[in-house]
């Protein structure tokens, strides 16, 4: 029986890395591309960033590092080497046409372009752009005091205003108009519920590759003196990448707290506890959680001072998980509020 062989495209399978503050609709934009895939298969790779896969469950229902969607596409989550991730897609018999890449919210996106630049997986990809997701109604030009998103919004070569409907026009011409100072060249577009067509953003060919490696080159000279850029392991490449990106976090003093519990949510105390009790300082929350007054589950999310309770339909056993995500935030104090509001 012959051997099945890669069949990748001359210039590579093209590579879209989707980045954005917390709460800015990336997930929410990955199901848009997976709904409207135009008989493209499409690989969606998570980056989680906190103990329970809670993206990974709101994008597709995942057991497994690699789930098979009905529509042809698939879903996996990241666990420690990117590299590796991208193989196990590339090593497939099933040849997926499309590589959306999401990081999490407070990622700074150029250690990731540069592992598809500098590593081999050059050979076997295309990084087609950097797409930054922005919430409209959130985002200030202060950029939340964040290392990671002034850098989301300085490699953005598409930037998606989401949540244009949340706000007046004169605001989002204000936010386009900063934009354009910022990222003269960079594709602005506006969206809700992360709807918007998928020729704008896939396959456009808009990374300014070139541009990324001198930064990297940058990098090395300042901070990497003794690193050889060329034929590094896998394992290697990635921590080096990994480790630049960690620096962005403990800059930016993000943490997650995570929380799970085989008990229920009394429904009153949880949204007192989120209307008069959390901290100002949790930027997003999401989770999959259960109340004694309902049969059935709800995913959660928060965005800012926003948050929904949706249905979800799926039939799956009881319980909370759920996970916060901000700056400076007391862990324990968040468990024992938490704890309280179970019964």
């Amino acid at each position: 029986m012959k051997t099945p062989q890669l069949d990748i495209p001359k210039r590579g399978m093209p590579v879209t890395i989707v980045t954005g503050f917390l709460g800015s609709g990336k997930t929410t934009l990955l199901n848009q591309i997976l709904k409207n895939r135009q008989d493209l298969k499409v690989a969606i790779l998570v980056n989680e960033f906190g103990d329970i896969n809670i993206d990974g469950q709101l994008l597709i229902d995942i057991d497994d590092d690699m789930v098979e969607l009905s529509n042809g596409c698939i879903c996996c989550t990241i666990n420690d080497s990117l590299v590796d991730a991208v193989y196990n897609v590339l090593e497939r018999e099933d040849q997926i046409d499309y590589m959306v890449i999401e990081t999490t919210g407070v990622a700074d996106p150029l250690p990731i372009a540069l592992t598809f630049l500098g590593t081999e997986l050059k050979h076997l990809t295309r990084l087609d752009s950097i797409l930054t997701v922005i919430d409209a109604e959130t985002f200030t030009p202060e950029h939340f005091q964040s290392e990671a998103a002034m850098s989301q919004v300085e490699y953005g070569d598409i930037v998606l205003l989401n949540k244009t409907d949340l706000v007046p026009e004169e605001q989002v011409e204000e936010l386009e108009e900063y934009l354009r100072k910022k990222k003269s060249k960079a594709r602005i577009l506006r969206s809700q519920y992360g709807e918007v067509p998928l020729p704008l953003i896939l396959d456009v060919d808009l990374a300014p590759t070139s541009v990324y490696q001198q930064v990297e080159n940058e990098d090395e000279i300042h901070e990497h003196e003794h690193h050889e850029h060329h034929n590094h392991e896998h394992e290697h490449h990635e921590h080096e990448h990994h480790h630049h990106h960690s620096d962005h976090l403990a800059n930016d003093g993000f943490i997650s707290v995570s929380f799970q519990s085989d008990r229920r949510f009394d429904l009153d105390k949880f949204t007192h506890f989120l209307d008069k009790i959390l901290p100002n300082d949790v930027f997003r929350a999401k989770g999959v959680l259960s109340f004694t007054s309902q049969d059935m589950r709800f995913i959660f999310q928060l965005s800012g001072k926003r948050y929904e309770l949706v249905y979800d339909h799926r039939q799956k056993p009881t319980g909370n998980q759920l996970v916060l995500i901000g700056r400076n935030l007391d862990g324990q104090l968040l468990h024992k509020q938490l704890q309280e509001c179970l019964v």
